[in-house]
């Protein structure tokens, strides 16, 4: 950090301090504010803001896929459609009817 160049007594600090505040921001010099001399504060500009990081993208390498995401959760066997039960085919056609 570079020392301050300027120095403010802390009542002229008080009364002008959102001018002082802003003229730090767009020169980037620090100012050190003093009281009975004494260094009591440096005002200095804030860091360089980083690059906000998008969310598309942002898990990006970060997991791992150890499924199979195409394969059925179950068999075939398992399927109440499959099974030749007209309880089960008659509950299919109910429920395509309703959509």
């Amino acid at each position: 950090m570079t020392r301050p160049e300027e120095s403010m007594a802390i009542s002229k600090f008080k009364a002008t301090c959102l001018a002082v505040l802003e003229r730090v921001r767009k020169t980037g010099q620090p100012v050190r504010i003093t009281r009975f001399g004494v260094p009591v504060a440096d005002i200095v500009p804030p860091a360089p803001a980083a690059e906000p990081e998008t969310w598309l993208g942002a898990l990006s390498g970060r997991a791992r896929i150890v499924v199979d995401l195409i394969a059925p959760v179950v068999g075939e066997d398992s399927w109440e459609v499959l099974t030749g039960d007209p309880a089960s085919r008659k509950a299919l056609r109910g429920a395509r009817r309703r959509r």
